[in-house]
């Protein structure tokens, strides 16, 4: 029974349902200790898969511990993270710049708006010639376009054309026509500068056969003032060798004054006087108005045909007239001149900005750059003009960058060599040297300057131990973060020197 007992509780053991196993007490005895045998050996192998698993985790933890990559390498490596952040004092030329974009333009740009020249004879002005394109270059005298038959050309000149200037005027715009013509081989000799005579008439006349054209008269459509006032001469002087004759008659011998030949009543002698001085006066008259019908014919040059520029060559910029059409608003643009640039702060920027300070122009469509200098800052604010980037003055809008219908105020930078053309109407990056050191200075960044209770205004610089000193400083040009400074003793501050700008703190946890 022991035997018996025993065996079923190893069978229980494996989980064998007794009323499974249908065998008497001498079968179980026989089988029972290969049945154990089994079990014991599933046992083994079990917890051996266990002890392995067990192995295999700790190698594993292991290895972890032990294997670090070589970020991880140079990281405890490193020396700890200092609790202050510092600075290298430099020792350099320290320079305060205003960045601002500006619009290339040139000296001068100018709109040509065709008109009927007087006197011509047609009811509205039509496009019936275009000699030009946009980008061409144009030279003085140079035709750019015919009118209704008349030509438009360029003569340089500063004056703008306001008046037909026609013989016998005087001023300072008929001095400039008369140096342009003689610039041109059309002297104006002898008359002198700045009145229209003889001369200036031969200078213009021989101009406009030499581009092709037949000038306008002065006289226009008025008749011939000049046949007029010889006429009144001839018949003054046929007036006066009339009187002169009846003067002769009555002074002959053996005739009685007041009678004739026929009876006829003649004038006495005194009176023949007064009628020959009476003739003389009028013909002196006639003489008179015949010069001035003389001086006031001939050639005439109207504003309608000329466009003066302040220099050549100068540029095509725009072409908008087409020919065949009636010439309404600007029929082209020109500019002149050196180019420029120009552009609009606001006040805070203008109050940095003075004539003579250096700039530089740069292009990022073209990788162009050029140095250049400061010649104008506008003392109001000024509005761009519509094409010319000219200014208007007493614009109330708000500041904004260069450019056509930018505001604020006007600054001018003059390129020190010229501009390519092709920049010109650009938008183009301006960086100007709104204040700068004589030479080099100890520069430091301006978070590394505190002031104290006592007024007085130090940097602490951080020694190699770790030590900190606290020295006084003066300051003075700033720029761009940092701030030129001079100690106040004598080599208490150096470049190279470590300076403390803050303290640094740990990140956060996300």
């Amino acid at each position: 029974m022991a035997q018996d007992v025993g065996t079923t509780t190893d069978v229980a053991r494996l989980g064998l349902p007794g009323s499974e196993i249908a065998v008497t007490a001498p079968e179980v005895a026989e089988t029972a200790p290969e049945s154990a045998r089994g079990v014991s050996g599933r046992r083994r192998w079990v917890v051996a898969v266990a002890l392995g698993a067990v192995v295999a985790t700790l190698g594993g933890m292991g290895a972890a511990l032990l294997v670090k990559s070589p970020a991880q390498v140079a990281a405890d490596a490193a020396a700890p993270r200092p609790d202050v952040l510092t600075a290298t004092v430099e020792h350099r030329v320290l320079t305060s710049s205003v960045i601002t974009r500006g619009q290339v333009v040139a000296g001068q740009t100018v709109e040509v708006i065709p008109q009927v020249s007087a006197g011509v004879g047609a009811a509205r002005p039509v496009i019936t010639k275009i000699r030009v394109r946009p980008g061409d270059t144009v030279q003085p005298g140079q035709v750019l376009m015919e009118v209704s038959g008349r030509p438009v050309f360029v003569l340089e000149g500063n004056l703008p054309v306001y008046r037909d200037l026609s013989p016998g005027a005087t001023g300072d715009d008929i001095a400039q026509v008369q140096k342009a013509l003689k610039a041109l081989g059309h002297s104006s000799a002898p008359d002198a500068a700045g009145s229209f005579g003889a001369g200036t008439k031969a200078a213009l006349t021989s101009f406009y056969k030499a581009v092709g054209y037949t000038p306008v008269s002065a006289n226009g459509a008025e008749g011939d003032p000049v046949g007029e006032a010889r006429s009144q001469v001839t018949a003054a002087l046929r007036a006066l060798e009339d009187a002169r004759s009846a003067q002769a008659q009555a002074s002959k011998p053996g005739e009685k004054p007041g009678s004739g030949a026929e009876g006829a009543v003649r004038p006495a002698g005194g009176d023949g006087g007064k009628a020959v001085r009476r003739a003389q006066e009028d013909l002196a008259e006639a003489r008179k108005k015949l010069a001035a019908a003389e001086a006031a014919s001939g050639p005439k040059l109207p504003a309608a045909e000329v466009v003066f520029l302040q220099s050549f060559p100068a540029r095509v910029d725009s072409v908008a007239a087409k020919v065949g059409g009636e010439a309404t608003g600007t029929a082209m643009t020109l500019s002149a001149g050196k180019l420029v640039v120009q552009a609009y702060v606001p006040e805070y920027q203008k109050d940095l900005i003075q004539p003579g300070r250096a700039a530089e122009i740069y292009s990022e469509v073209t990788g162009l750059s050029a140095k250049g200098e400061v010649t104008l800052v506008s003392d109001k604010r000024s509005e761009a003009g519509p094409s010319s980037g000219q200014a208007k003055p007493g614009a109330d809008a708000a500041p904004a960058p260069g450019g056509q219908g930018a505001t604020g105020w006007l600054v001018e930078i003059t390129p020190g060599a010229p501009l390519k053309p092709e920049l010109t109407g650009q938008d183009v990056r301006v960086t100007v040297t709104a204040a700068s050191t004589d030479g080099k200075a100890l520069v430091v960044p301006i978070t590394a300057i505190s002031s104290g209770a006592d007024g007085r205004t130090t940097v602490t610089v951080l020694a190699e131990g770790g030590e900190r000193r606290r020295v006084e400083i003066r300051a003075g040009t700033a720029g761009d973060g940092f701030v030129a400074v001079t100690p106040v003793a004598d080599g208490a501050l150096a470049g190279g020197d470590r300076v403390i700008t803050g303290v640094a703190r740990e990140k956060a946890s996300p």
